[in-house]
């Protein structure tokens, strides 16, 4: 099986969303490379190089311990310089200290942090870092600085806490903003389009003139529907000119059939002459078939109330004479009550005498055949034939089908007879005969309520 094609909606949902998760992280991506979004400072690193190494001396003194990093730091910035106080008024003070900092710790106990000097633009000025940190020395205020080479500990760190409190957030709302509004925006865009794909599931070989409409139809989809109609189009005349081909030409037959059978008839009685008149006689049943197929679907009579019981009666009575002569006994079993339905009566009598006709040719020339209806509105008949396997039950009811090809008819009855009960809203199927031998037609008709209108067309 070929898998099912992706729906358009998922489709654009899916490139939106990656469309847009691309953009915000580009956007993110190029903000926190210039350092709105995450400090790259070197400043940061200062302060925490000197966090490690501040300590108290045995006298409880204020000092600085020349760790590693610290000693690194020293060589990597050479007018490097720091203020550390404590709250005890203990403080270590190394390199120049820009006079515009030199007083500025002791006014800012109250604060915790704060960057100082920093401006875009011109003329530059100095920056500096103030943070209370928690040391070995205890709570201590360093107030530093001079850039110093950036960790890539505190860029991972730096890089996690954007993702958890700016990228990921981001990310969701677009998410679920992106479902929502493709949900609605695609499922009003394509509403036309759904509709004439409601449309096209009604087209029907029996209603032809149906086309697809271009109402609220995407511009990117209309010349798709527009060549579909089209198409309906060319295939509605080339349907028309088949059915005005058969027409005619049952219509053509039927005139030298006549003539034929009336030479024959004239004939000498031989052999030949039997099998030329069997021969001339199932043309001309393919003929009248013909006729009565295209009769029936360019019918618009009015359809009036037919009683199932007087229809099946005189049907009976019509073909008794032609089961008798083939050797059947033929026997009509009513219902107890009247059983009525809504339809074109010429019509239904003639698929209920296919149906007979059927029995007739196929039982094998012995038996009975039994006309049987029902108050559900079933018309049943039943014969002692042979019957007709189950594999090929379906294959009945196909124009020019026949079980046997040697047998007589030319395979258009019973597909007639489904056309016209299938045009009266109905059904017809093949069974196994109740006496375990033989075949039962059942031809079901819905049957009309007492107080039912007839409805105007047969269509």
């Amino acid at each position: 099986m070929t898998p099912a094609s992706p729906s358009l909606k998922r489709r654009l949902i899916r490139q939106l969303v990656l469309l847009q998760v691309a953009i915000q992280l580009l956007v993110i991506g190029t903000l926190a490379a210039s350092g709105y979004l995450i400090d790259f400072s070197s400043p940061e690193n200062t302060v925490e190089i000197l966090q490690e190494a501040v300590a108290h001396d045995a006298t409880g003194k204020l000092i600085v311990r020349s760790t590693q990093r610290l000693v690194t730091l020293r060589e990597t910035v050479p007018h490097l310089w720091f203020s550390i106080r404590d709250h005890q008024g203990g403080q270590v003070v190394e390199g120049r200290i820009p006079s515009e900092f030199a007083r500025i710790g002791d006014t800012l106990d109250a604060v915790r942090q704060a960057r100082l000097g920093w401006n875009i633009g011109d003329p530059p000025r100095q920056a500096a870092r103030m943070r209370w940190v928690d040391s070995a020395a205890g709570d201590v205020q360093i107030l530093t600085g001079p850039d110093s080479p950036v960790t890539w500990r505190n860029l991972g760190l730096a890089l996690l806490l954007l993702l958890a409190q700016l990228v990921l957030p981001i990310m969701a709302i677009t998410i679920t903003a992106t479902l929502l509004a493709t949900h609605f925006v695609v499922k009003r865009t394509l509403a036309g389009l759904n509709a004439a794909a409601a449309r096209a599931g009604q087209i029907d070989i029996d209603q032809r003139g149906v086309r697809l409409p271009l109402t609220d139809v995407p511009n990117e989809v209309a010349t798709l529907v527009g060549a579909f109609n089209d198409a309906l189009q060319r295939l509605d005349d080339g349907y028309a000119r088949h059915e005005r081909f058969l027409a005619d030409a049952a219509h053509e037959l039927r005139t030298p059939l006549a003539i034929l059978n009336t030479r024959l008839e004239n004939l000498p009685d031989s052999p030949d002459k039997v099998r030329l008149l069997s021969d001339a006689a199932r043309l001309s049943v393919l003929a009248g078939q013909l006729l009565d197929l295209q009769r029936m679907k360019g019918s618009g009579s009015r359809l009036q109330r037919v009683d199932l019981l007087e229809l099946a009666r005189d049907v009976v009575a019509e073909m008794a004479p032609l089961a008798l002569a083939a050797g059947y006994e033929i026997s009509f079993e009513p219902a107890t009550e009247g059983v009525e339905a809504e339809g074109d009566r010429d019509a239904l009598a003639r698929a209920l005498t296919n149906l007979v006709q059927n029995a007739i040719d196929h039982a094998g020339g012995q038996g009975s055949v039994v006309v049987r209806v029902n108050a559900a509105g079933n018309i049943d008949v039943i014969d002692d034939g042979p019957g007709i396997p189950s594999a090929l039950r379906a294959q009945v009811f196909k124009p020019f089908y026949r079980v046997h090809a040697t047998g007589p008819g030319a395979g258009l009855g019973l597909s007639l007879v489904q056309e016209i009960v299938q045009m009266h809203q109905g059904d017809i199927s093949v069974h196994d005969a109740p006496n375990g031998g033989g075949t039962q037609f059942r031809m079901h008709l819905p049957p009309v309520p007492a107080d039912r209108l007839p409805s105007l067309s047969l269509r």
